[in-house]
């Protein structure tokens, strides 16, 4: 019997001359000799030789001389045909030397086919090469099926795929190699490729394969393409779909947000007559409350009620936490109370009680409830913790949700990736690996029953992954998470390849923290890198991963990018969330392209996305950025008759476009709305107003308005001196005050409870006494100082003549952790320019790259402008060459100012040159000055 050997492969030479045969014939005493002792060829010094038949070979019968070729051929191939091991495969192969007989295609298709169903797939991976491919002959379309069978057995799918797409157009299909395909393209989850080669086939396929495909698209989210393999299946098999296939479809619509469509489908079901069970009612629920649709909810329990399918504890919790959702608490409870019966409350009721108390501000209703749940020894999970923590971050109640934390840890829960994210939402990025590390000293104790604080990071997560891979799965994806917050990019990839090496496929919050870093730098190949391992772990990228990368995009103002991914949404069939369309509404408006941002809400109407209050909100906003008070005014309208009860919010962004087009009037009949409907004016109102007078100059109606905060008691946050702070200083040569306009009477009357607040005068004096006391009182505060804080105090000191407090500030944010970046530096640049301190403003400009700080064109512009004005003309124009490297280019007034400089001071030769930059930038200069 042959003795397999590893990597070995066919190798079939022309017969040795006949003396070499009869000795060798002689010592081995058989018929066929061992083809191993022929070594008269070249290619016996290959790697591989070909495989000895052992001691007693089987008789091959010798051709008679004058023997006609094609009968040897069908000797060979009814002998491999009728072969039942490896050495009768081969032993029939080796008849072709003795008869001086090259193999024909249709022999070596036949000994490739039986060593790949004798399982010798790498043998017969070698013979295609060895024999067909090296020695130039083209096979054809039954051995390319054949190793395409082969190469999917090996787990080389991508080799089996380009040799399928070759001969695809063929009019003959092999239907076992196109069943191996699909079987490793949907062992690998690479259903889009699945995809392309069922529409490519004209044959039929068989259920399985239809039923698998369709169930990866939905689940993938490639809606089109699901219903699209759907059809194809009823034109090619003309039978009637499975209730399996229906449910995939089913299931992949509601998870899309295509409710209307699942319950379309839903009535087909029925009308086939399946069985409608429990689970797609449920399904059908969720998706009309995740939609808002709660009328829409309830006609579908009932409908479940009718037919005799008992909704369970989780069917009624779906129901009773969408109409906490929209906001209808009472008759949350009339459903908790008479339809849901036997709803017995569980940790998952009042966990939904618990969010909507936070929702409305009843913090007491919601930490007693809390409290109660604890007492009847239902232990609250972890989402609870995070709502009501969410909720007391917004009141500033840090004591308590230090004691809230310390409470859950003692009671066993485990800090989660989302509530982790939610505290370092409120927290200071640098502090984001020092809190990583105690959440994975809480993980390590749970998981391991002892403290490993000791631990360095990477052993602790050693030891936690080789106890439990759940747990390890949650501490990796904080830690990454933490790694990307402070900048440290290398060692979370790191990381995430060590996550990875566990086989434990990685969080969606994982990917999501990387894919926000690299949007954030702007590495959009590695965004897309990231999208195509989501792709084959089987992450399926959800409705927060897409609003991660537009919200990331439209911050940093890559609208283009944020449109593409619009467009592979829709691509896949995910119709984008409300608030993917409130993140391109906002972003466009602030650009000014407010046209644009309505296109972008009635394409949202148009796709059935069902707007909410934040995004009118946002449209009205940038209505009112844009001078067009009165659209917001009419959208706030419809907004109204869409039944959509405006908050406090809403009414604020509406107001303060109207006061800012000097619509006071209008303004005040909406304020008194407002407060007709329950809701007092908040700091958001103020800070608007605020904004709007000191912009306009209304110095005196401001200091009013702040006084009139006082008698109210309205708490004032950090962005409320940062607006009065850089408003007044901004303003403090100001050569002429405004007294306060009529108008305005009406609307500090509404906004008063107390008594009508005096009116105050303001100078220049008294103006930066103002600034400066503004300035002592935050930094008295309790609030936590960011960069934009520092640059408002900077550029107050700085207008009020006060440099050394200004770089005692300067110095004061570096020690915090605030690197200051090109907006500081600017101001600074400034400031030594108006007092006269041109070498000191270059200096600070040289210093920039030391603090790893790029100036931008505002600052270039300040010094090129100050070097104008202190007439260093050539100083001027070396700054404008560097200005050039860069890609960077003066405003038109900058060019004038300096193109007169120049012409004043006889430099022609720079002028001209200024002069031709002018124009290529479409800038037409005007007559120029010698004055």
């Amino acid at each position: 019997m042959l003795k397999k050997r590893q990597n070995f492969s066919l190798l079939l030479f022309k017969p040795p001359p006949p003396t070499t045969i009869s000795e060798t014939s002689s010592s081995t005493n058989c018929i066929t000799p061992s083809l191993k002792t022929q070594t008269l060829t070249p290619q016996s010094d290959q790697k591989h030789s070909f495989p000895s038949l052992g001691e007693n070979p089987l008789p091959l019968p010798l051709p008679a001389a004058g023997f006609i070729e094609p009968s040897v051929q069908q000797t060979i191939r009814r002998m491999i045909n009728q072969s039942r091991s490896l050495t009768d495969a081969l032993a029939a192969a080796n008849l072709s030397f003795l008869c001086n007989v090259d193999l024909d295609l249709g022999c070596y298709g036949l000994l490739i086919r039986k060593l790949i169903t004798l399982q010798e797939l790498q043998l017969a991976e070698s013979v295609y090469y060895d024999h067909i491919i090296e020695k130039g002959i083209d096979p054809d379309v039954d051995i390319v099926n054949s190793m395409v069978i082969c190469w999917c057995k090996l787990g080389k799918i991508d080799q089996a795929k380009s040799h399928f797409d070759s001969v695809i157009s063929d009019s003959v299909q092999c239907k076992v190699a196109i069943n191996a395909i699909l079987r490793e393209l949907f062992a690998k989850e690479r259903f889009l490729e699945a995809f392309d080669v069922v529409c490519k086939v004209k044959i039929y396929l068989g259920f399985w394969s239809y039923n698998v495909l369709v169930d990866g698209l939905c689940q993938k989210g490639y809606l089109n393409e699901a219903f699209e393999v759907f059809d194809i299946m009823l034109e090619r098999t003309g039978s009637k779909p499975t209730l399996h296939l229906y449910k995939s479809l089913f299931y992949g619509l509601c998870k899309g947000g295509w409710v209307h469509e699942a319950e379309s489908l839903f009535v087909e079901i029925e009308a086939r007559g399946f069985y409608v069970d429990k689970v797609m009612y449920t399904s059908l629920i969720k998706a009309y409350c995740t939609d808002s649709k709660m009328k829409m909810a309830m006609r579908v329990y009932l409908r479940m009620l009718k037919t005799g399918c008992d909704p369970d504890g989780y069917t009624k919790n779906i129901i009773f936490h969408g109409f906490m959702k929209v906001g209808l608490f009472d008759k949350g409870l009339l459903f908790y109370n008479n339809l849901g019966q036997g709803m017995v409350p569980d940790a998952m009721t009042c966990q939904i009680m618990i969010s909507k108390y936070c929702q409305d501000g009843r913090l007491d209703c919601a930490s007693m409830l809390m409290k109660n749940m604890i007492d009847k020894n239902l232990t609250p999970s972890v989402h609870s913790y995070t709502v009501l923590i969410t909720a007391l971050y917004k009141e500033n109640k840090l004591s308590e949700i230090n004691n809230l934390l310390t409470d859950m840890v003692n009671r066993g829960a485990v800090i989660d990736h989302v509530l982790y994210f939610t505290v370092m939402r409120n927290r200071p990025r640098e502090n984001a690996l020092e809190l990583a590390v105690l959440c994975m000293q809480a993980i390590a104790h749970h998981v391991c029953g002892c403290d490993l604080s000791s631990w360095k990071i990477e052993c602790m997560l050693e030891e936690i992954s080789r106890i439990d891979l759940t747990f390890a799965n949650k501490a990796f994806g904080i830690y990454i998470y933490a790694l990307c917050e402070v900048g440290q990019i290398e060692t979370a990839l790191l990381m995430f390849d060590k996550l990875s090496s566990l086989a434990c496929k990685p969080l969606l919050f994982t990917y999501n923290s990387l894919i926000k870093y690299f949007c954030e730098d702007g590495l959009n190949e590695h965004v897309e890198s990231l999208l195509a391992d989501m792709e084959c772990q089987g992450v399926v990228p959800n409705m927060s991963t897409y609003l991660i990368m537009v919200n990331t995009y439209c911050k940093r103002g890559d609208l283009d990018f944020a449109f593409d991914v619009l467009e592979k949404m829709e691509e896949k069939g995910l119709k984008p969330s409300v608030a993917i369309y409130d993140s391109l509404i906002g972003c466009l408006s602030k650009k000014g392209r407010i046209f644009d941002a309505e296109d972008i809400f009635m394409s949202m109407l148009k796709n059935g996305v069902d707007p909410d209050e934040n995004v009118y909100m946002t449209m009205i906003n940038g209505y009112s950025m844009n001078g067009m008070a009165l659209e917001g005014q009419q959208l706030f309208e419809k907004m109204l008759e869409r039944g959509i009860k405006p908050s406090s919010n809403s009414y604020t962004a509406l107001i303060s476009g109207l006061v800012k087009e000097k619509m006071t009037k209008i303004g005040c009949l909406y304020l008194e709305r407002m407060l007709e409907n329950g809701h007092e004016p908040n700091i958001v109102l103020y800070t608007s107003l605020l904004n709007s007078f000191l912009r306009n100059g209304e110095f005196n109606l401001s200091l009013r308005l702040v006084d009139l905060m006082d008698r109210n008691k309205i708490d004032q946050d950090l962005k409320l001196y940062v607006t009065l702070v850089s408003g007044i200083s901004r303003n403090i040569y100001r050569k002429r005050w405004l007294m306060t306009d009529r108008r305005y009477e009406m609307l500090l009357h509404l906004l008063n409870r107390v008594a009508l607040v005096p009116r105050k005068n303001i100078s220049e004096i008294s103006a930066k006494y103002l600034a400066l006391e503004l300035i002592q009182k935050v930094k008295g505060s309790n609030f936590t100082p960011n960069l934009y804080f520092y640059n408002v105090v900077i550029y107050g000191l700085c207008k009020a003549d006060r440099m050394e407090d200004a770089y005692e500030h300067f110095e004061s944010m570096q020690r915090e952790g605030i690197c200051p970046n090109e907006v500081t530096f600017t101001i600074l640049i400034a400031k030594h320019i108006r007092i006269g301190e041109i070498d000191r403003a270059i200096h600070i400009f040289n210093e920039m790259n030391s603090y790893g700080c790029i100036p931008d064109r505002a600052t270039y512009v300040t010094l090129l402008t100050g070097l104008c004005h202190s007439d260093r003309l050539l100083d001027a124009v070396s700054l404008l060459y560097a200005m050039r490297k860069r890609g960077l280019f003066p405003y038109r007034a900058s060019y004038l100012r300096m193109l007169n400089r120049l012409s004043a001071n006889n430099l022609n030769g720079p002028a001209m040159k200024l002069y031709d930059e002018m124009i290529s930038h479409d800038y037409v200069p005007r007559q120029l000055s010698r004055d």
